[in-house]
């Protein structure tokens, strides 16, 4: 049987004549009841009592078996920032409120005949309006998804590009990273990189390993590759490895710690130039840091490296001319006994300065990929100091 079929016309008159009481009814409900509705703005709230005229129109003309009616109209109301302002939780108890007010009034507005019927009414809407509060959030949710994904996108692009200025640092607020400092760049190779694979899949992973940690994160696939901003980091190589499983297989990269969003461009050229120079070190550990392949990355044409290289290596040797001579002469020589011979000084010696040198650059010439960094940091160091060896 209809709704009509069930409440009588006098009833469904009535109900529409009181409409406005009603109204008025449920928004001084709103406010004596909730007390987030307090909190709200004055336009924030007028767009609440929209909402709520709006649900008692929308059962008179559900009431009245209208066609047209559909209760996710109610919530059409008011504008949709409304989804951003109260949560579903908060718009279901406005609709209960609704309903409420007129389930209170129902003595009043049906006829003796019709009281147990139009409670039933109210109480099949009720179930209605909620279900169409659910499907309003579960679409806002999902366009805001969407444009979410393209912003994302849009900020991984500038970040990338070195390219953050306000604008980007505008959109980023909007993601949530107003106030994201300690960042970290990470690079490797996308799980989506065939065809049968989602380049979402491999973006939500991410998401959901941040969520885990409680970490800020933008992210998303650039061709073979996954690249991951994460923010507020205590510890570039152990905030990788809490994300190395999103990556596909292969090499993955961090850059260094930065700043802000407006430095990831550091972090982001590091993590890029040693995803590309990573297969020259064999033993390379994943992940690895890109300050880890600066060599790797010199040889491969990355000019930041090449500077960085003769910044911590040639320049701080420079200063101590004995601890220079003996990496250059150890560098070319099979051993300690053979360093000490074309120094003329005891291997003793030899075994001081090296320790010295370690303590100076930081680089261990007893470890073979630290040794072929110094090698390659002097290399371009005597190049650069000869410059009648210039191409131009």
């Amino acid at each position: 049987m209809s709704r009509r079929g069930l409440v009588s016309l006098t009833t469904r008159r009535e109900v529409r004549r009181r409409g406005g009481d009603l109204a008025r009814a449920a928004t001084q409900r709103l406010e004596a009841t909730h007390d987030w509705y307090a909190t709200l703005t004055a336009q924030e709230r007028s767009w609440v009592g929209l909402v709520a005229q709006a649900g008692i129109a929308n059962f008179i003309q559900w009431l009245d078996g209208k066609e047209s009616a559909d209760t996710r109209t109610t919530f059409g109301a008011a504008p949709r920032e409304l989804t951003r302002t109260i949560s579903l939780a908060q718009t279901l108890e406005l609709a209960r409120s609704v309903v409420d007010v007129v389930e209170e009034h129902v003595d009043e507005l049906a006829r003796p005949g019709d009281v147990t019927d139009l409670r039933l009414a109210v109480l099949r809407y009720s179930r209605e309006i909620a279900f169409g509060a659910a499907q309003v959030y579960a679409h806002a949710a999902e366009q805001r998804g969407a444009w979410d994904a393209r912003l994302e996108s849009l900020v991984i692009d500038a970040v990338m590009r070195g390219e953050v200025d306000e604008s980007i640092r505008t959109r980023a607020a909007a993601l949530g990273w107003g106030e994201v400092t300690d960042i970290v760049v990470l690079v490797g190779g996308s799980p989506s990189g065939s065809d049968e694979e989602d380049p979402a899949a491999a973006v939500a992973a991410v998401h959901s390993t941040a969520r885990r940690h409680d970490l800020p994160v933008l992210t998303g696939v650039q061709g073979a590759r996954l690249v991951a901003v994460v923010g507020q980091c205590e510890d570039a190589a152990s905030t990788a490895q809490l994300f190395a499983d999103c990556f596909g297989d292969g090499d993955l990269v961090h850059g260094p710690l930065v700043g802000d969003l407006a430095e990831g461009a550091l972090s982001a050229h590091a993590a890029v130039a040693g995803h590309v120079a990573a297969p020259g070190w064999p033993d390379r550990p994943r992940p690895v840091a890109a300050d880890d392949l600066l060599a790797e990355r010199a040889i491969a044409g990355d000019d930041l490296a090449q500077a960085q290289l003769v910044e911590l290596v040639q320049t701080p040797l420079e200063e101590h001319p004995s601890l220079l001579e003996t990496a250059r002469t150890h560098l070319e020589s099979p051993g300690l006994e053979a360093t000490a011979r074309t120094l003329i000084v005891h291997v003793n010696t030899v075994r001081y300065r090296l320790g010295r040198i370690t303590d100076v650059i930081g680089y261990d010439l007893g470890d073979p990929h630290e040794a072929f960094t110094v090698r390659v940091a002097l290399t371009l160091g005597a190049i650069l100091e000869d410059p009648s060896k210039s191409l131009g």
